[in-house]
């Protein structure tokens, strides 16, 4: 049934233009249908009925958590492509994954890796090639709802809540909410579980401080003491950088420039917005077509034009080193990023690459320049959701699968992952913190706190909560854990979180993920690079092109799904 039913999705896969939409900040997080063939139809049905009987079998296969007979399971990871780093798929933490599961489950585990900034693109070719690994990691929900309508995903609705009794890390971790997240209001399916972040923070700008220091300026709190800043940097670019004043850059944005100045963005969105609003328009979390959207581009066009911004911003694409090497080398201002980008990656960190490169006294700190018309800083965050955990059709292992998700959701195995051997991977502090040290060999953490392996868990999770809270500053090696703080405490300043709008599938969504991120990019990257006289065409000319390529559909659908489900109310109901 499998065979027949992928050698269906594998065409339709072929014309349904599914490819990458770049790194997990450009991912659409949306769900979506379309209406299959009969064929297709039949088939999902029957793979429906199958996993209907297959959930509704106890766990009478296990004893003592184990299996008679050994299990074999594929489990994606991420390969990060890092210089020097360990190989993402036999190292220090894989070995000890394997063996705890080998000795827990009688399961064995073998990892797939996958190139992280073309991700959506590889998930895509491994499903229509039916070779997609057991447990996939992605965080295009648009993706996964797409091959779940042809049938290519299991609907884990019943394997989670009939193994509850098995799964107990998994529940206690993720809870009802995260495993609920995405279930279908009308169906009941689940096709994926949402990873939990134990830290939600999004987005910081940073600044030199030893440049505000040479010339003598505070720290800036507005917009406009922002771009003074950056003007004073400029004129100054040869007390700054000497020989080098030519490649100063006072503000980086890269050609993602809908994350990479989200802050600045919301900033010029009404911070009183209600759910339904943000809602109807938030099916990109780029912000695209959300009111106040074009003043903050429109700004950025005119810093862009008096030289503020890097010129050639737009060129390099995800994965491109070009813009993280200009900051090590100590030619950017400002930038705004990730809440602690410029602090992670021990040794090979931006901040303790700047500070072997120029000096002990460069470093970057984190600000908070953007103001809204409240006088705060409103910053959006989404619910405690992460990366999307799915189980394809041909997984023929789903209850190890589950079991492999509730040993990587134990407190204990989240730990280990995390911080490793003390000696090898940290220390522990006189008042007791867990402090990261850099690592060699195969005890190289390829990604932050490890989070290709903690796939159910994004941000630092000990097992003693006051632990954590302690050790979150000193989880950076060779940085100061006095940057962390403030950076952390910025990042939850004036913080508003997404609402869960379950409203079941938008069905305009579906395929047009990765054209539409595309155009967005398209439209950002022209409208800031325009002409100052050019601006208002370009951005009306690229706005209308994506409108009427689906966005307008969406808005359109969207709205309707609102008001079908919650009437006239602006907020979703409080629990």
């Amino acid at each position: 049934m499998k065979k027949k039913l992928l050698s269906v999705l594998l065409a339709t896969s072929m014309v349904a233009s599914l490819a990458a939409c770049g790194s997990s900040e450009t991912a659409t997080d949306t769900t979506s249908s379309e209406t299959a063939t009969e064929e297709t139809a039949s088939e999902s049905d029957a793979a429906e009925s199958k996993t209907a009987a297959e959930g509704s079998a106890s766990s009478s296969e296990l004893v003592d958590g184990k299996f008679a007979e050994t299990r074999h399971i594929t489990v994606e990871v991420y390969d990060r492509g890092n210089d020097g780093g360990s190989d993402p798929t036999n190292n220090m933490y894989t070995k000890y994954i394997q063996d705890q599961m080998l000795e827990q489950h009688n399961v064995e585990v073998e990892f797939v890796k996958v190139p992280r900034w073309t991700e959506v693109d590889e998930i895509n070719n491994l499903l229509a090639a039916q070779s997609a690994p057991d447990i996939c990691v992605t965080y295009s929900y648009a993706t996964i709802q797409t091959y779940a309508d042809m049938g290519g995903v299991l609907d884990l609705s019943s394997y989670v809540n009939d193994y509850k009794d098995d799964l107990t890390n998994l529940w206690d971790w993720l809870g009802e909410s995260n495993i609920n997240w995405d279930k279908d209001p009308d169906t009941g399916s689940i096709w994926a579980l949402e990873a939990r972040l134990a830290n939600q923070n999004r987005i910081n700008t940073f600044i030199r401080k030893d440049w505000l220091d040479t010339l003598g300026l505070e720290e800036p709190t507005t917009k406009e003491e922002f771009y003074n800043v950056l003007v004073a940097f400029k004129e100054n670019a040869d007390t700054l950088l000497g020989d080098d004043a030519d490649k100063m850059v006072p503000y980086s944005i890269s050609y993602d420039v809908g994350w990479r100045a989200a802050t600045l963005i919301e900033s010029f969105m009404d911070p009183d917005i209600t759910e339904k609003e943000y809602y109807i328009n938030g099916f990109d979390d780029r912000k695209l077509t959300e009111t106040g959207t074009k003043d903050a581009i429109q700004l950025l066009n005119t810093w862009y034009n008096e030289g503020l911004l890097w010129d050639d911003f737009a060129v390099y694409s995800s994965g491109d080193t070009t813009e993280d090497d200009m900051m090590k080398a100590g030619y950017v201002g400002a930038f705004t990023h990730n809440w602690d980008y410029p602090y992670r990656n021990g040794e090979d960190s931006i901040e303790a690459n700047l500070k072997r490169l120029v000096g002990e006294d460069a470093s970057y700190i984190a600000i908070d320049p953007f103001e809204d018309s409240n006088g705060t800083h409103t910053k959006w965050i989404s619910g405690p959701i992460d990366r999307k955990i799915f189980f394809p059709v041909t997984n023929d292992e789903p209850l190890a699968s589950l079991l492999y998700l509730d040993f990587i959701s134990d407190p204990e195995t989240i730990q280990y992952l995390q911080i490793g051997d003390e000696g090898v991977t940290h220390t522990v502090a006189d008042n007791g913190a867990i402090q990261i040290i850099a690592a060699e060999g195969d005890a190289i953490q390829n990604s932050g706190m490890n989070i290709d392996y903690t796939i159910t868990c994004n941000g630092l999770h000990l097992t003693d909560d006051d632990l954590t809270t302690l050790s979150l500053a000193y989880s950076y090696a060779e940085v100061d854990p006095e940057l962390i703080i403030r950076a952390d405490e910025i990042a939850k300043t004036d913080t508003r979180e997404i609402g869960n709008v379950q409203v079941g599938a938008i069905a305009s969504e579906t395929g047009v993920g990765e054209a539409l991120s595309s155009k967005r990019d398209q439209v950002y990257d022209t409208a800031v690079s325009a002409a100052a006289d050019a601006f208002e065409s370009t951005w009306e000319t690229g706005m209308a092109d994506y409108l009427a390529s689906g966005g307008q559909a969406i808005i359109d659908e969207r709205t309707t799904a609102w008001e079908a489900t919650y009437g006239d109310a602006t907020e979703l109901p409080q629990n």
